[in-house]
């Protein structure tokens, strides 16, 4: 972690009232500043802009915040981050699992995830896609939410967020678009996170937070700004991921896996074509920690994850342990 986002928490530390669940303006203005100049979002009001506390309360709330219920239907990608379906559960909603919208049939669902780049797959959606999605919910009124907490970290491909002019032509109705800092900035323990896009349902996000103390600590939200203020630290922390990339991919290429996607993100899809749990069991009989493709939905079934986020000396025994199996 940066020591100027230390600082900032520390700084802050004497905060004995009540934090601002909307944010401070310091924090909507440096959150907007951030998606203009790191993404190229343009358009953002500086009012569609909510802080959350780390953004698996947010998308584990969303549905239940919005309203959603036993009525509704929420779309989940077919391969996920659990989240997505556990929130639509906790709201009561229904679940369908589709990467297509051909998949849906006459459906119409109340609410839309994507998650581009993917947890777990690192798959990346191109722009064509995007519009697709956005032009056909517009249509039927349907809101989309879309995880972009990897959007900074493409290698083989460049990926673009949903509120980005190219995708939604500078309109963000009905969109959500869901940043972390727990990866740009390694805030996973200070649990910071925000959410932008359409102003009315921020407002109503807003409402109802306010009245669940769903606030964002006040020290936290000093370092966030420090965070979204700085792109060096972020620029190191990209660096630091592509270099693990870099030793770990060929070391599970020449240990005999095939690596699919992983165009972005902090993930290496990757499979030796058996059952994910007896992949799971080789590796750790290397010292590899593995997470079984099946927890994140059935097409895993014969894929694991394998992340960027251990150490570089981790990372270095990782790779070393792999290539040694066939000298």
């Amino acid at each position: 972690m940066a020591p100027l986002i230390r600082d900032a928490l520390a700084a802050a530390g004497s905060a004995p009232g009540y934090p601002t669940t909307a944010g401070t303006p310091e924090l909507r203005a440096s959150a907007k500043a951030a998606l203009e100049r790191r993404y190229g979002i343009t358009g953002l009001a500086a009012d569609a802009v909510l802080p959350a506390i780390g953004t698996k309360e947010l998308i584990a709330w969303l549905p239940t915040l919005l309203g959603i219920g036993g009525d509704d239907v929420v779309v989940v990608p077919e391969l996920a981050y659990p989240t997505y379906d556990v929130g639509a559960r906790l709201a009561g909603a229904q679940v369908i699992r589709a990467d297509s919208l051909t998949q849906l049939g006459p459906q119409t669902p109340a609410l839309v995830f994507l998650n581009s780049p993917s947890n777990p797959t690192g798959k990346v959606l191109g722009l064509d896609h995007l519009r697709k999605v956005v032009g056909w919910a517009r249509e039927r009124g349907v809101l989309v939410a879309s995880d972009e907490c990897y959007l900074g970290l493409g290698w083989d491909a460049e990926p673009v967020s949903v509120l980005h002019p190219s995708v939604c032509d500078g309109d963000h109705t009905g969109l959500l678009a869901v940043h972390s800092l727990s990866k740009t900035s390694s805030l996973a323990g200070y649990r910071a996170g925000f959410v932008a896009g359409d102003p009315a349902v921020v407002a109503e996000l807003l409402a109802v937070r306010k009245h669940a103390g769903m606030m964002v600590p006040t020290p936290v939200q000093a370092a966030m700004v420090a965070a979204l203020d700085d792109d060096a630290h972020e620029h190191e922390q990209r660096d630091r991921y592509a270099r693990r990339r870099d030793v770990l991919l060929p070391a599970l290429t020449s240990a005999g896996f095939t690596v699919d996607h992983s165009e972005a993100g902090l993930y290496l899809w990757a499979t030796r074509g058996e059952a994910c749990r007896a992949t799971v069991d080789w590796l750790a009989r290397l010292g590899i920690l593995a997470a079984p493709g099946e927890f994140y939905g059935p097409r895993g079934a014969q894929h694991v994850r394998i992340a960027l986020t251990a150490t570089d000396e981790r990372i270095d025994a990782a790779a070393a342990r792999l290539s040694a199996i066939h000298r």
